[in-house]
């Protein structure tokens, strides 16, 4: 009876391709992200495990941009800070590092704009954060090869298979793979050989912040503003592009790829750019410039931009806030318990560097050099509450995960008080 089950829902699967459905958890048949299947399965109860929390059980319909509106054209012009939202925004800091540094929107339907900040301009190494700008990148080369289909660009993820090849190495963050078959799901590092479809290494670059994905993202990203129309190129050509042109003009065309989308925004490069692959292997094909970079005002730019549909167009923004929604172990700043019935659209970032010291003894995310951690999160609470954060940090031989899990907690206190 659960082989005939799961026989009829791969069917059905299959019968509704191209047509809208509910994701992600159930959204297997538009993205072909074979993780989903499990999750589907859990969600059914066909699968024992254990469910999501309550705020990451959203289905597509329920998925939706919430700044395309007037609201959101008023802020154009970056909003004034609130004096109330302020003065309790300050009061969580006294005590703690002075590197914390943070923008709070609120844009609750049906209540003024509220906004407040500390240290907001200041630049931050943004580590994972980074890959929103290769996200932008993606979308926009899309939009470029198909203008006037959002349902060609969705196809063209789907199908083009990308193999990880000499981008993924080397990255310990593993990957789930799943098997629809035998329903076994491995959790493993990225390997050469390993093929995955260009929705998937999306998904695995934002989920579980892979970054082999986000080189190989990036690198089709590049390809595809290199060969137009003429997209995807064979193994053979493409390894033909990366080896014979010049060094230079791949860097250009790089940061190009990845930056004009945030120019486009009104980001300016101090408040975010990007400038280097995120693997060994990478980073040796397509050299880096410019430094990486970001502030908590740049990021919170990002995040307007894309609930006001203005990251390449309302289809594509929509797109990336599905790939933010977080469906599987909630981390650092999305843990708190505060936001277990609430959605999370998050993306979190972390680098740390050791010399040695005596008395201290290195350990991951306790850098004696750097120590950044950050936290982008867009939060929708049951209660109609909605409210953006960019938190930032750089707090020096201590894991930050702690304070950034109960700074979440006490601002999800005051904006919904």
């Amino acid at each position: 009876m659960k082989t005939l089950k799961l026989t009829i829902i791969a069917i059905l699967m299959m019968a509704f391709v191209g047509e809208t459905m509910a994701y992600p958890w159930d959204g297997f048949s538009m993205t072909a992200i074979r993780r989903l299947v499990r999750l589907q399965l859990i969600m059914e109860g066909i699968i024992k495990d254990t469910k999501p929390v309550p705020g990451a059980q959203k289905t597509l319909e329920e998925i939706q941009l919430n700044l395309m509106n007037a609201k959101g054209d008023s802020l154009d012009v970056f909003t004034a800070f609130n004096p109330a939202l302020q003065k309790s925004i300050n009061s969580l800091f006294p005590n703690m590092d002075e590197s914390y540094s943070l923008c709070v929107l609120d844009i609750t339907p049906g209540k003024p704009l509220r906004y407040a900040y500390r240290q907001e301009k200041r630049g931050f190494m943004p580590g994972s954060v980074a890959k929103l700008a290769v996200l932008a990148g993606l979308f926009s080369e899309l939009e470029k090869l198909h203008p006037d289909s959002f349902e060609k660009r969705q196809e063209l993820m789907k199908n083009r298979m990308v193999r990880a090849g000499k981008w993924a190495n080397f990255d310990e963050h593993t990957i789930p793979v799943y098997n629809i078959t035998t329903q076994k799901l491995v959790k493993k590092v990225v390997q050469e050989n390993d093929t995955c479809s260009l929705y998937e290494w999306a998904d695995h670059m934002v989920s579980v912040s892979n970054n082999a994905a986000a080189s190989i993202v990036w690198k089709e990203a590049i390809l595809m503003r290199a060969y137009g129309a003429n997209y995807p190129p064979s193994a053979e050509q493409e390894a033909m592009f990366f080896r014979d042109t010049p060094k230079s003009q791949l860097r250009d065309l790089a940061i190009a790829v990845v930056n004009e989308p945030l120019r486009n925004m009104g980001i300016t490069t101090e408040e975010f750019r990007l400038g280097s692959m995120f693997t060994r292997d990478a980073k040796a094909m397509v050299p880096g410039a410019g430094g990486t970079i970001a502030s908590p005002y740049g990021m919170m730019k990002y995040l307007v931009a894309m609930e006001r549909g203005k990251i390449v167009d309302s289809t594509s923004s929509l797109e990336i806030k599905r790939l933010m929604y977080s469906t599987d172990r909630r981390i650092r700043y999305a843990a708190s318990t505060a936001l277990n019935n609430a959605a999370v659209y998050y993306k979190s970032g972390s680098l740390y560097k050791c010399i040695v010291e005596e008395g201290f003894s290195c350990k991951k995310y306790m850098g004696n050099v750097d120590n950044y951690m950050n936290s982008v999160v867009v939060v929708e609470q049951p209660d109609g509450s909605i409210y953006m954060v960019t938190l930032m940090s750089n707090v020096l031989r201590k894991n930050s995960a702690n304070d950034h899990f109960a700074l979440a907690s006490q601002i999800d206190k005051i904006v919904r008080k």
